[in-house]
């Protein structure tokens, strides 16, 4: 799939690349960052704090001394893990329940659909705000109950396709030869329902990075001493009268990881789809 992304047309358009180029750089850094990392994220230094980004401390240091390059090398890897794994969670939700009303139809469908209007009726994240309240802040729970809110859309995309394909000759054909509910499903409909949901889920994860830092933000997320983009953003509110740096790069990384994830869903959307394909072609 990334070498068709690589091939396609739609990459006449440079903000696709761009996009993918930023991704990829934010995730080598955060694999990396165990060997990239000047000093331990955790480690207090009382002669060091709130020193200017210089030589030593290349994007300065926080109100205990604690080195803020090493703190966001270490907070990547905490803000793209949320975020990915929250949206396969919802995914993963959202596709079993899309395929269930759109294949069943029915009473079935009127159920979903009634869920994922009320789900869609109360703003998400005063919904998550409400569920952590009642748990422990961790990774964990942030991670689960982000996807836990965040299926709605998935299983909407899912059923108009599966409402689509389900009315195609090759259904009606595998149906006449008497091919069963799980084998239609799963062989024929949902590998032909998958190009919204590719996209969807690239989309998302940019939208639980920023939902992640919200909450690590307004101390509901990932906890201290563990870094986090939001939790140092929260760290920089209290000097960013003097010092700029705890405020900027921990934004400008979240800035940059959601316009990279935004590029790189718009490309896969055009390299997937055969219609945006064909409009570009001509």
């Amino acid at each position: 799939m990334i070498r068709r992304l690589f091939k396609h047309p739609a990459l006449a358009n440079p903000l696709a690349m761009v996009g993918f180029i930023i991704i990829a750089s934010i995730m080598l850094l955060a694999l990396l960052a165990p060997l990239i990392a000047p000093y331990d994220p955790n480690a207090i230094d009382v002669k060091a704090i709130l020193l200017e980004p210089s030589a030593a401390h290349w994007m300065g240091t926080d109100g205990l001394g604690r080195d803020v390059f090493s703190r966001m090398l270490y907070g990547a890897r905490i803000s793209l893990l949320v975020g990915i794994v929250a949206v396969g969670i919802a995914t993963g939700i959202g596709i079993v329940l899309g395929a269930l009303s759109g294949y069943y139809r029915g009473w079935m469908d009127v159920v979903i659909m009634r869920l994922v209007d009320v789900m869609l009726s109360i703003p998400t994240f005063f919904l998550i705000l409400a569920v952590i309240a009642f748990l422990t802040p961790s990774i964990w729970n942030i991670m689960i109950v982000i996807g836990l809110t965040s299926w709605m859309g998935v299983t909407r995309l899912v059923r108009a396709e599966f409402l689509s394909l389900r009315e195609r000759e090759f259904v009606m054909a595998s149906q006449t030869l008497g091919a069963k509910d799980g084998r239609l499903i799963f062989l024929h409909l949902l590998p032909n329902s998958l190009t919204p949901v590719i996209v969807s889920s690239v989309l998302g994860v940019a939208s639980a990075v920023l939902v992640e830092s919200g909450l690590s933000f307004l101390g509901l997320g990932v906890q201290a001493p563990q870094a986090s983009w939001g939790n140092i953003l929260t760290d920089g509110k209290e000097y960013i009268q003097f010092a700029w740096w705890l405020s900027l790069f921990p934004g400008l990384a979240i800035l940059i990881t959601v316009l990279g994830y935004n590029l790189l869903g718009e490309g896969l959307r055009d390299a997937l789809d055969p219609r945006t394909a064909g409009n570009q072609a001509r």
